[in-house]
């Protein structure tokens, strides 16, 4: 399938702030997903690739782009495993939807830390930065965030590891 991306400087500004701006990020949540630094690494640059020859993303601003980026990075992941037209299986449905539910009853500020570090791959630097605040109470709340989602958890017959 042949694709058509012009290149200008404006375009290849706009990726060079992109891959800048989310490619450690975007690596850090790919490699969560696949445990395979390698892997990783390959699923980011043809992440990047998308991108680059979608110019819309790139024009959309840091906010959209990041999510379009992390949606096609776990498509790729998706694709490279061989899962993507396999139906969600229904265990994995089940955890998605009861931490989604635990995750509603935290306090703000414990699910926004709990989020962004562990869904976006924010690294307690950047959080505290993003959020104002020092990164010790950044990582208190994630500490007792955590101890908050696994007691919700627990209320809803999700038994712990340890």
């Amino acid at each position: 399938m042949a694709w058509r991306c012009v290149i200008n400087e404006s375009n290849i500004a706009l990726l060079r702030a992109l891959h800048d701006e989310h490619a450690a990020p975007l690596l850090r949540y790919v490699l969560r997903l696949t445990g395979d630094d390698q892997l990783a690494q390959d699923v980011v640059q043809q992440t990047l690739l998308r991108a680059w020859k979608q110019p819309g993303i790139l024009q959309q601003g840091s906010e959209a782009s990041r999510a379009w980026l992390y949606r096609a990075a776990r498509e790729v992941v998706l694709t490279k495993r061989g899962t993507r037209s396999q139906s969600v299986p229904e265990e994995s449905a089940l955890d998605s939807w009861l931490v989604a539910d635990a995750l509603t009853h935290l306090t703000p500020d414990h699910r926004t830390v709990i989020v962004r570090a562990y869904y976006m791959g924010q690294s307690v630097a950047e959080l505290a930065e993003a959020l104002d605040v020092p990164p010790g109470t950044v990582r208190s709340r994630l500490h007792y965030g955590l101890r908050a989602l696994q007691l919700a958890l627990q209320e809803r017959g999700v038994t712990g590891s340890d």
